[in-house]
């Protein structure tokens, strides 16, 4: 333990903990731009420096240990000055003009500036401009870029795909895709993780909004909109909503007091997707065996793009089934079009997702099912710039027959989820009976890399992983090609935590709470009449009087991909 004083508050530590860290233990506040805990704490803005007595110099408090005696002052008139000093700095090689940027009001710089009082610059401000390509998913904005390197670190430590990096030299040192490339000439997965880490507005999705409201106004267009299920987890957290009043009924009826003509839940097809990857499981569950080599699930766009790009041989190991958005959209422009006796063409299909990579997804369909997706954080800037008071909102219903969903639907928004769904499914088509809704519990929580194995009788034993973030994810495939494990089934999710921590879900500057967002879904499923997604009887209807059955020839044409020619569409073959 370590004896030191900071504030005149006389305090004990472990030997090795930072400044930061010792302060933080005891409830004072040092502020920070650039920290992320084990992933940056490099010092790049030095907007933590604290003064320590006996040195001339302040030190920055997120890389520094601290030492036994050492007195520290956090707030002293030498701290402020030079913080203060740090903070302009960095504003002035930053576009500040806030009321036009993606992060007004969420921004840590913006924070910063105003408990500071910074009110005018006494530097003069010149930002970087380059052009980016605005037409894909994920936009750079270069003039509001602090170099704090947070998309860096992200991107090589929990993503492992290092598409950021420094470049240049001197004065024209910034943070741009490596070796200045496009990044169409790197395989970024689309993830939005930097996004999500970025402090300020450098980093930001496409925005779709405006293409949204021109479909609602439009007179010719049917506007048909589903929501996933992480969205109902993060929406309020935008709108400053308790997490009892952000209900998905209530979002429902917001929904609709936007216009849009008939608003669905992606659970419903969430289910289908079970239905037709447990059904796919079982089918391959031979070969599986003979090749020692797993199932994969192929819900994640940012995993599709990443096992496409970095691991090509693994590909044809990845269920065909399509995503539960896919699969909405080619089930609203077939089978609700034959229900509203209108054609496919008069339907405008929108996704509200928490995943920015789900913007490029649909751009691989032949068909175009989905014609728009907005992320969670675009959703709020639409019901923002509707006026609509949204606490006086009524709950209501999603609309039928695509509007039902169950407990293990809800369950896919977090890691674990679909694995837990899919399972439940899978031994009801072994045993013919229900197991109990938790049976498979052991597949859930936070953990990055996990591995259980189930009995479920009649001889079948089925070994499973779980892995979120693309690191796990080459670790896992690495271990498999090396033979170290053997698998049956695996999920993976691009994300940490799963879809509740997206690339397009709300930033929370000081970091998501996981652990509520997850708990969200995990209530709506206990709390759910159907817990099974064989049960739903939506689903039951869809293939009864359409589909016929799972991996029917219609349900291969509309709700399975080929995912080889996909990689070779992305790779221009």
């Amino acid at each position: 333990m370590v004896r030191l004083t900071i504030d005149d508050r006389n305090i004990e530590v472990k030997e090795g903990t930072t400044i930061l860290e010792a302060a933080r233990e005891n409830g004072i506040n040092i502020p920070t731009l650039c920290f992320l805990k084990d992933i940056n704490e490099i010092a790049a803005c030095r907007v933590c420096v604290v003064e320590v007595v006996g040195l001339e110099k302040c030190v920055t408090a997120c890389n520094n240990e601290v030492k036994e005696g050492m007195k520290i002052y956090t707030n002293s008139k030498k701290a402020r000055e030079v913080r203060r000093l740090n903070i302009e700095l960095i504003l002035s090689d930053h576009n500040f003009t806030c009321p036009t940027c993606i992060r007004n009001g969420n921004c840590k710089l913006q924070n910063l500036a105003k408990e500071f009082g910074i009110t005018e610059n006494r530097f003069e401000v010149s930002f970087e401009k380059k052009t980016w390509d605005k037409t894909l998913p994920l936009i750079r904005d270069f003039t509001r870029c602090v170099k704090c390197m947070r998309c860096v670190q992200v991107c090589d430590k929990v993503q492992s795909l290092n598409v950021w990096d420094v470049v240049n030299t001197g004065v024209r040192t910034t943070v741009n895709v490596r070796e200045n490339k496009k990044i169409g000439d790197v395989n970024c997965s689309y993830c939005g993780q930097c996004i999500v880490n970025c402090p300020v507005g450098a980093l930001s999705e496409r925005d779709d909004v405006k293409e949204v409201l021109k479909a609602i106004d439009s007179k010719e267009k049917i506007t048909i909109v589903q929501v996933a299920p992480a969205v109902r987890t993060a929406y309020g957290e935008g709108l400053s909503l308790s997490r009892e009043v952000a209900t998905e009924k209530r979002l429902a009826g917001i929904l609709k007091a936007l216009g849009f003509n008939y608003v669905f839940d992606t659970v419903f097809s969430a289910d289908m997707t079970i239905m037709e990857e447990g059904s796919e499981f079982l089918e391959r569950l031979d070969d599986i065996r003979s090749t020692g080599l797993p199932m994969f699930t192929s819900c994640c766009p940012g995993w599709l793009r990443f096992i496409k790009s970095e691991y090509p041989d693994m590909v044809p190991r990845l269920s065909s089934a399509k995503s539960p958005q896919g699969m909405f959209g080619a089930l609203a422009k077939s089978y609700y079009a034959d229900i509203l006796k209108v054609p496919e063409d008069k339907i405008y299909s929108i996704s509200i997702m928490p995943c920015l990579a789900k913007k490029d997804e649909e751009t691989l369909d032949d068909n175009h099912d989905i014609d728009a997706v907005l992320t969670t954080r675009e959703l709020v800037r639409l019901i923002e710039s509707s006026m609509i008071d949204v606490k006086n909102i009524k709950e209501t219903d999603f609309d039928s027959p695509l509007g039902v969903g169950s407990g293990a639907g809800v369950i896919f928004g977090v890691t674990g989820g679909v694995m837990e769904a899919a399972l439940r499914s899978a031994y009801y088509l072994v045993n013919k009976k229900n197991p109990d809704a938790d049976a498979f519990k052991d597949v859930r929580g936070l953990d990055g890399y996990k591995e259980a194995t189930f009995d479920f009788g009649n001889g079948v034993k089925v070994k499973v992983a779980v892995v979120h973030s693309l690191s796990n994810a080459r670790k896992l495939i690495e271990k498999i090609k090396r033979k170290e494990v053997t698998y049956d089934f695996v999920e993976v999710m691009a994300c940490p935590g799963g879809c509740i921590n997206g690339g397009g879900q709300i930033i929370n500057i000081d970091g998501s709470d996981l652990a509520a967002r997850s708990s969200v879904l995990y209530g709506l499923d206990k709390n759910n009449n159907i817990r099974f997604s064989h049960d739903n009887p939506e689903v039951i209807a869809c293939y009864k009087n359409y589909l016929g059955k799972p991996l029917s020839e219609l349900s291969h044409k509309l709700l399975h991909r080929d995912h080889v020619k996909e990689m070779m569409k992305v790779k221009g073959a």
